[in-house]
């Protein structure tokens, strides 16, 4: 029992022993003051570590014991530079991120001596290419109109838009530097459910407007949407669509959070609550409850902001839950112009891990069932349909476009376009970078003019990537991708186009009852217009 006690205590024992022998030379003995400081200061640290009562491992190997602490706290920035290797993704690997930072420099994002990645491994994709590639067509048209019948402003949007990420999370440098680069590539900026801040507009870039459960920018003094308010907002010419955000990605059902320690006297103006208290956004809506009043809430929205195109974002929950907005479009006959799918794999804040890693959708899936559904009632050629999540390089663009969407959502890859170096540490208001954090003096070496030109070079590269991956297949135009052009493998010896892989329904099949496979069939048969509860207990196989 003595020898593991007296290794616990020997350092700690060493250095209080050096600095009392060594009191009586000090005077006589020049060099000895820095060791003896050195020796001190150890020991007192020592002492308070035998004394605390939080750290058992403190406690227990004084002085020691507190390297434990300082190798974790370092241990992601080891991880990242020293340890992992180029395609480890957590959350996005180092080949991802070199690839954004490249093109956002306007550097050549080429890499020599051939793929890193494992082509026989199960679960690779590619896009199948032509025997008759064609002269890549025009990034600068590769644009998609949103708005539908009942829109009287409809939006051109590029196919590549920032996704939503609120003055709050992000620091005012980054939200200036993000609206610049929409300004300057003609691209659209998702403001996030944080309304729209002077920083979203002194650059002019168009912007979505997120309108959240908190309504932020359009509440009362109760937290009630305000009417009056958000026509003022909603009607600036600088604002081309407004989104009803339903979920998302990162924490489906949850709400959010923004915690006190950020909220800027800006940031309470900006969004119209107090400073005090940390600023919660609740898990769901006040103005509706059922399918038909959302889609009511919408089409009042609509009015209030002069017919420009309204949607709603979402990231797939249950799908009768979906199937019942599209049997109140039947309906009511009221249409939003475009639908946002989240993937649960998407996300720039911070989330409890189980529904980080547990809940929702992931993008692919939801995508699909979204579109599938729309074509199955019939009304897929009057909606448009986005999508977010995880998505940075031109392969992920096309691979979405493939399966379904008419454009795409980045928020994390315009983020590492500014400088975030994916410390993960958003929501400690330390981001190292002045990406995602309030400190005025962090915040200030993000210099707006120059992270501004790097969002721009990101998205027009990623566009040219895409044009001419595009023009490899045969292709001129992102719309004329299909399911047969993504390939993904099964197995070692089996690959699979995506059209075969998955069912995907036929115009009007939902309606005439028309449906290949049970599963579409049974999640109709449970969603109903007036409800998102089901209308019979889901079956248990």
């Amino acid at each position: 029992m003595k020898l593991p006690l007296f290794g616990r205590y020997t350092f700690f024992a060493l250095c209080v022993l050096l600095t009392f022998l060594s009191l009586p030379f000090l005077s006589t003995i020049g060099w000895l003051w820095p060791l003896t400081l050195v020796a001190a200061a150890l020991s007192l640290l020592g002492i308070f570590d035998l004394l605390q009562r939080r750290h058992a491992v403190r406690r227990n190997y004084p002085i020691l014991g507190n390297i434990r602490y300082l190798v974790e706290s370092i241990r992601p920035e080891i991880r990242q530079y020293l340890i992992e290797s180029d395609n480890e993704q957590l959350p996005f690997s180092r080949a991802q991120r070199s690839l954004v930072y490249a093109r956002a420099k306007n550097q050549t994002a080429d890499t020599p001596f051939g793929t890193l990645k494992d082509v026989n491994h199960t679960g690779f994709e590619f896009i199948s290419h032509s025997m008759l590639p064609v002269v890549h067509g025009n990034p600068d048209e590769f644009r998609v109109t949103v708005g539908g019948p009942q829109c009287r402003q409809p939006y051109s949007a590029s196919v590549l838009n920032i996704s939503a990420m609120s003055f709050g999370s992000l620091s005012a440098n980054a939200i200036s530097a993000l609206n610049k680069g929409a300004q300057l590539g003609n691209f659209a900026h998702d403001t996030g459910e944080g309304s729209i801040s002077p920083y979203h507009l002194e650059h002019g870039g168009d912007l979505i407007w997120e309108l959240g459960s908190g309504y932020f920018g359009c509440r009362d003094d109760n937290g009630a949407f305000d009417a009056e308010r958000f026509a003022v907002q909603a009607r600036r010419p600088q604002v081309k669509m407004i989104e009803i955000k339903l979920s998302q990605g990162a924490k489906p059902g949850h709400g959010g959070i923004l915690p006190k320690h950020k909220i800027s006297a800006e940031i309470a103006a900006t969004r119209g609550i107090p400073q005090d208290r940390d600023c919660i956004s609740p898990a769901r809506h006040t103005t509706f409850s059922t399918p038909i009043e959302l889609l009511q809430f919408i089409q009042h929205l609509r009015e209030l902001a002069e017919g420009k195109p309204v949607g709603f974002k979402l990231c797939l929950g249950h799908p009768w839950e979906f199937m019942a907005i599209a049997k109140a479009m039947l309906e009511t006959g009221i249409v939003p112009d475009f639908i946002v799918v989240d993937g649960k794999e998407g996300g720039t804040g911070a989330a409890p891990l189980e529904f980080t890693n547990h809940l929702g959708v992931p993008l692919r899936e939801g995508l699909m069932f979204v579109h599938n559904t729309l074509v199955g009632v019939g009304l897929r050629d009057q909606i448009r349909i986005g999508a977010s999540g995880k998505i940075i390089s031109a392969f992920d663009i096309a691979s979405v476009l493939a399966i379904g969407a008419d454009w795409v959502n980045s928020a994390r890859g315009f983020m590492f376009a500014i400088g975030c170096i994916q410390s993960r540490t958003c929501h400690t208001n330390r981001c190292p970078t002045g990406v995602a954090t309030q400190d005025p003096l962090r915040q200030r070496a993000l210099v707006v003019p120059d992270k501004a030109e790097r969002v721009y070079h990101f998205h027009r590269n990623t566009m040219i990537a895409l044009a001419e991956m595009l023009a490899a297949a045969g292709l001129s135009h992102p719309a004329q991708l299909e399911p047969h052009f993504l390939v993904h493998r099964l197995s070692a010896t089996e690959v699979k186009l995506y059209s075969q892989m998955h069912a995907f329904l036929e115009p009007g099949a939902l309606l005439k009852g028309e449906v290949q496979g049970e599963f579409y069939r049974r999640m109709w048969s449970m969603a109903r217009s007036d409800s998102f509860e089901p209308a019979a207990p889901v079956a248990v196989s």
